[in-house]
């Protein structure tokens, strides 16, 4: 399945946005594959972040991390970072974008 998520970075933290996602822990990317994500890509413009998931099962991948040490950390150091946050609790699974058309 594809999820579209829309998430802001403060403008005043566009970088060190940036700078963390050139560097985020291999234990978070091998809980996000293992949790059935296939692909993950965010694009930017200006403070505003849009998400594209191929995943399994949307709301398995948020009940698998939710409460996982490792992306507990990395949301914590995301909260520093976003005005708009991604919401990994249950509640998350209904926070896709519609989709609008596709070709």
């Amino acid at each position: 399945m594809r999820i579209a998520l829309h998430t802001r970075v403060r403008e005043d933290r566009i970088e060190a946005y940036e700078a963390a996602h050139r560097r985020v822990p291999a234990e978070l990317t091998a809980a996000i594959r293992g949790a059935g994500v296939s692909s993950w890509t965010i694009w930017r413009s200006g403070c505003e972040l849009f998400h594209l998931l191929e995943c399994e099962d949307y709301a398995r991948l948020l009940a698998e991390l939710e409460h996982l040490p490792v992306n507990i950390a990395w949301q914590a150091r995301m909260g520093d970072l976003l005005e708009v946050a991604h919401d990994y609790s249950g509640a998350g699974a209904a926070a896709g974008l519609p989709e609008v058309w596709q070709l």
